[in-house]
């Protein structure tokens, strides 16, 4: 099929180099444009930008698909199918009626939960048990087209960052399974039952409260791993948890129960096993205390 590949971050590459790899012809890949990144603030363009560029396929990246131009441009590549995997730009009814078969989404969750921005994160935070992608056909509607495909994970203790690869991975061979044969993966209305949105994440988010359960807290250090990352402060420096497990203590919300960081909880507790200080690279608890002075009794401020 001549495809029109649509996708931004790290999540979208694999399903670039897996329908190439099938034998599709890609005909143009659009991604967000360059942004600032690094101290320098230099222009960097985009995971699927990149990539694209590496395997010799023309990159678009237009601020918007509203203008009339960039709308013509992108029927003028008279595409079979558009493939769109975390792009970042609305699509709107000219674009999404270009491709004869029209475009298709690698959606991260079993809709029609999690619909929206940040799924894989929600899903996390909430407990879920699973998780998993959703082939979606697109519609004017945020996540609401039918869907032809689904492949279901469980997220047992998998960080944000781990289930982010799982799914890129499965996304992938899931839409080269559907384009193969469009036919045998008829579009199936969502149900009305069940729908829950995924707002995006806000960085205030990171910041732990330590009084609330610690299994809470756990699942919101695993779910902004690796970004933005859950925080707290500690003499007014900034600690980032990056992993921690759960134990069965009782103290007080916000207070250090022994010398080794483990930290007190509205219930429960918990133990840091992968910190980071401001500045500084990942370590474990029994690093930072070799030269950083953290009692028991003391306070941290979510």
């Amino acid at each position: 099929m001549r495809i029109i590949y649509m996708g931004t971050p790290d999540f979208a590459v694999p399903a670039l180099t897996a329908l190439a790899k099938a034998g599709h012809e890609i005909v143009a890949a659009y991604s967000q444009p360059p942004r600032p990144a690094g101290r320098g603030k230099a222009l960097r363009p985009s995971p699927v930008h990149s990539q694209a560029e590496q395997m010799g396929i023309e990159v678009r990246t237009p601020l918007s698909l509203k203008d009339a131009e960039v709308q013509a441009a992108f029927a003028a590549l008279k595409p079979d199918v558009a493939v769109v995997a975390a792009y970042g730009l609305i699509l709107p009814l000219p674009i999404l009626n270009a491709p004869r078969f029209g475009c298709l989404n690698i959606h991260a969750s079993l809709l029609p939960r999690w619909r929206g921005a940040a799924p894989i994160q929600r899903a996390i935070l909430s407990g879920d048990n699973v998780s998993g992608v959703t082939i979606m056909d697109m519609e004017a509607g945020l996540d609401t087209g039918p869907m032809r495909a689904k492949h279901v994970t469980p997220i047992e203790d998998k960080t944000a960052g781990a289930l982010t690869e799982e799914l890129a991975l499965a996304g992938a061979e899931l839409m080269v399974e559907v384009l193969d044969d469009l036919a045998a993966h008829p579009p199936v209305p969502q149900p009305e039952e069940g729908v829950t949105y995924a707002s995006k994440i806000d960085k205030a988010e990171s910041r732990i409260d330590f009084s609330r359960d610690a299994h809470q807290i756990e699942r919101q250090v695993r779910a902004f791993n690796p970004f933005p990352g859950a925080f707290f402060e500690y003499r007014g420096e900034r600690f980032r948890i990056l992993a921690a497990h759960v134990e069965e203590h009782e103290g007080t919300p916000g207070e250090l129960l022994d010398n080794s960081l483990l930290i007190g909880c509205g219930h429960g507790a918990i133990r840091p096993t992968l910190i980071q200080r401001a500045g500084k690279g990942a370590m474990s608890p029994g690093e930072l205390l070799r030269g950083y002075d953290m009692p028991a009794g003391s306070r941290v401020d979510g």
